[in-house]
């Protein structure tokens, strides 16, 4: 049960962030794409847009997109291939209800005025479902290839982000290394809601106080019990301290699910494989740890998309909003 004196919604920002993120209570996304691939390998993508489909007729919170730009073989891992805004809007004319998210945009190897226009228009596009997941980077091949340099990066992003925020409003005046805005010209389209509701990826080379000071939410990963309620509760305490409302937490967790329910858990990587008992009592332990959502990577599952696809609507959401 809620606290009597805990908000019952964090700030209203837009459609996606309104549904998706509600205090004390946790919903379920996915990760794209909804297939298995082996490190190292590509994933095949067929059939994504119906599995998108798919995922939203179940009753899944969000889809979410990483941005890979450059498949670096050593990392094992390309993601889905496709530019996330691009793919943003064939999902946002694909799908009607569910929440489209990026985990996350590295902004240090894109300019903001780029981002925030795409982003707005994926969001206008799709109603206002759009939440927007934004990072540092971590793969240091990407950023030559890009004419940038890797470890001040962190300054960039924290440039970025002030940047988008700037051109949400009408004919802004603001001035970083990303540019010069000087009031005269102006950004379209606005989003959809009040502004883009952006999420910060773990630290994103910032300290933890702007982290909480300057973020709508914070994407992290798994941790055990201990820890991660120790990292929520640290994060909530300097968001209150900066004066600011409440803000969700969300965190991503790969799944091999099995189909005997009562399997118990074994490590993979960022995960577990297991039966439904186990992560339903595992989601049920986060969501009183304070994550207020969870996107599940279903690319080391064995069992077939579909059926797994099936088997957490009816074994596992019916426990979660």
């Amino acid at each position: 049960m809620l606290d009597e004196m805990q908000p019952t919604e964090f700030s209203q920002i837009n459609i996606a962030y309104n549904r998706v993120f509600r205090p004390g209570r946790l919903s379920v996304g996915l990760v794209l794409p909804l297939e298995t691939y082996a490190v190292g390998a590509e994933p095949t993508l067929r059939g994504h847009l119906e599995a998108a489909q798919k995922a939203e007729e179940l009753g899944f919170a969000a889809l979410w997109l990483r941005d890979v730009p450059f498949n670096v073989p050593s990392f094992g891992d390309p993601g889905q291939i496709f530019d996330p805004f691009v793919y943003l809007g064939a999902l946002a004319t694909a799908t009607e209800r569910i929440a489209l998210g990026t985990a996350s945009v590295i902004l240090p190897l894109r300019h903001p005025a780029h981002v925030a226009k795409a982003a707005a228009t994926a969001d206008v596009l799709s109603g206002g479902r759009l939440l927007l997941g934004v990072a540092s980077g971590d793969r240091p091949q990407e950023y030559p290839a890009t004419n940038q340099s890797y470890d001040d990066r962190g300054g960039r992003f924290r440039d970025s982000v002030d940047y988008i925020r700037a051109v949400g409003s009408a004919y802004p005046k603001h001035e970083n290394a990303q540019g010069k805005l000087r009031g005269g010209i102006d950004l379209l389209p606005k989003p959809h809601g009040t502004r883009l509701p952006m999420l910060i990826t773990g630290g994103s080379q910032q300290s933890p106080d702007w982290v909480a000071r300057n973020g709508d939410g914070w994407m992290t990963y798994p941790r055990t019990a201990a820890a991660q309620g120790q990292v929520i509760a640290d994060y909530r305490r300097r968001v209150k301290a900066a004066g600011q409302a409440d803000k969700p937490v969300m965190q991503s967790l790969y799944v091999d699910l099995v189909v005997d329910p009562a399997a118990p858990p074994r490590p993979i990587h960022l995960g577990f494989q297991s039966g439904a008992d186990f992560l339903r009592s595992y989601l049920r332990e986060i969501e009183t740890l304070g994550v207020n959502h969870v996107a599940l990577n279903l690319r080391f599952n064995q069992a077939p998309i579909d059926t797994t696809l099936e088997h957490l609507a009816h074994s596992v959401l019916p426990g979660f909003s």
